[in-house]
């Protein structure tokens, strides 16, 4: 046995053991965006004061570790706090990809009495959906259901109350591993879910402290689940004739047109650039993230000194090198690579990486106005929802081809659609069956008009 130092604590490892696997089981794991390939780096740590990939060091002898510690990740919800306590009270939360999202409902004043928002535990097992799946596939649901659950009773503890429900939604993948169910079927073709439709369960089952019992939300497909059905409970419905488009910029895109009695919808695997797996400099949004930069300027969170860039960042960063030169309508970039501050860099290969997520995005909204055969002009709406939707740049992002330029003028930012949408259905009780009855599902990756698009956007414009 070795022993491992890590921050201070003393752990033990056998010969041969994984870095990270060690901390990961001591709940003391880096993330591991790449689900642990060594591909993203970001799981970094000092090992006797040299840099180590923990996902790829081995120990064979006592070592100390040491890793910088962040704060959570940070996450809008945009709802309205009343901070009331009254007698009828019940929990909403979703789950997201990347952040937690619990908040403390009044039945009596129909309002939020308080959110709480947390990073999900899961993230040191991958930064997306499809990560999780393949280590549900290679493990077990087991170690991924038990960090979630021991999150959600330890954000539930923080309120200090008691209630008779908890309402949740999530896209599929989560909502399996809340249930503790294997989603391994989603992770290859023909990527069904073992089950798409609301559960119910005795909240003692899932080991859950503080409520009773557990209702979850329908979804309508492997890749648009019940986060997308609660915000689409929460958006207003079109005008006769009119449409609407709801773009979840999540770890993984979704998208949904929408008129009174069609709806079609789709995914694009484009979240991991926004989360920052696949971006050199890239991060969560977390302390030091750069999430806004103009003219050289620079914003970060919690207003400390430059560690990284998040998925807002990145977007203002690409359309300032777009607007002075730096790179050329083909995304090409004389220098190896541009400073943003100390340290956080922008490479040549980051403008790829960010190319191939706006062109997935573009020519997914593209692909679904096409298929329902409709003008940008019959298009109300354009809904942009996920973590950090209040703080998208939509000119920037127009700029730099990630949204239409045509429905520039149509953005509405709805924060966390999904929570509020949740929150939405326990005022109201409103069909959701109503969005799943009339869904159709488009699967880009068979989508020819995909494959053209997604080639032709590729491009800046000039």
């Amino acid at each position: 046995m070795h022993k491992v130092i890590f921050d201070g604590k003393i752990l033990y490892a056998s010969d041969g053991t994984l870095l990270s696997e060690l901390l990961m089981k001591e709940g003391a794991s880096r993330e591991h965006p790449c689900g642990g390939k060594g591909l993203c780096g970001k799981c970094t740590v000092q090992v006797n004061g040299k840099k180590e990939l923990s996902c790829k060091y081995v120990i064979k002898s006592d070592i100390l570790v040491e890793g910088e510690k962040y704060g959570g990740i940070f996450s809008e919800t945009h709802s309205e706090e009343s901070g009331k306590m009254t007698d009828n009270l019940c929990f909403a939360l979703d789950i997201g990809t990347t952040t937690l999202a619990l908040a403390l409902v009044s039945l009596d004043e129909k309002r939020i009495v308080r959110v709480k928002t947390r990073t999900n535990p899961q993230r040191k097992f991958g930064a997306d959906i499809m990560s999780r799946t393949e280590y549900c596939m290679h493990h077990s649901v087991k170690a991924l259901q038990e960090v979630l659950i021991s999150e959600v009773n330890s954000m539930i503890s923080d309120f200090s109350v008691e209630t008779d429900m908890l309402y949740v939604t999530g896209n599929t993948v989560m909502l399996h591993l809340f249930f503790g169910i294997d989603c391994s079927s989603i992770g290859t073709y023909p990527y069904t879910p073992v089950f798409l439709s609301g559960k119910t369960e005795d909240a003692e089952k899932l080991s859950l402290k503080g409520v009773k019992t557990v209702i979850s939300f329908p979804g309508i497909s492997s890749f648009v689940g019940a986060d997308i059905v609660s915000g689409l409970n929460l958006t207003a419905s079109p005008e006769e004739g009119k449409y609407n488009l709801l773009v979840d910029l999540g770890t993984n895109a979704e998208i949904v047109l929408y008129g009174k009695d069609s709806l079609l919808c789709t995914a694009a695997a484009a979240g991991p650039c926004f989360e920052g797996a696949n971006i050199s400099s890239g991060m969560s949004a977390t302390d030091g993230a750069v999430y806004s930069y103009s003219k050289g300027k620079i914003r970060t969170i919690s207003d400390v000194p430059a560690r990284g860039i998040c998925g807002t960042g990145l977007i203002d960063v690409m359309a300032e090198l777009l607007t002075n030169g730096i790179i050329d309508e083909t995304g090409y970039m004389e220098n190896e690579e541009f400073e943003i501050a100390e340290g956080v860099s922008i490479l040549r290969d980051d403008v790829r990486q960010y190319q191939l997520a706006k062109s997935a995005i573009c020519s997914a909204i593209f692909c679904l106005i096409k298929e329902m055969d409709i003008s940008y002009e019959e298009i109300d709406k354009m809904y942009i929802s996920g973590g950090f939707s209040g703080k998208i740049n939509i000119e920037n992002a127009v700029k730099t081809g990630l949204l239409p330029k045509e429905l520039s003028e149509k953005c509405v930012p709805l924060g966390n659609s999904s929570l509020l949408g949740a929150v939405k259905y326990i005022y109201e009780n409103n069909d959701l069956l109503q969005y799943i009855n009339k869904a159709s599902y488009i699967d880009l990756s068979s989508d020819e008009l995909f494959s053209e698009l997604f080639i032709e956007n590729m491009m800046f414009e000039e």
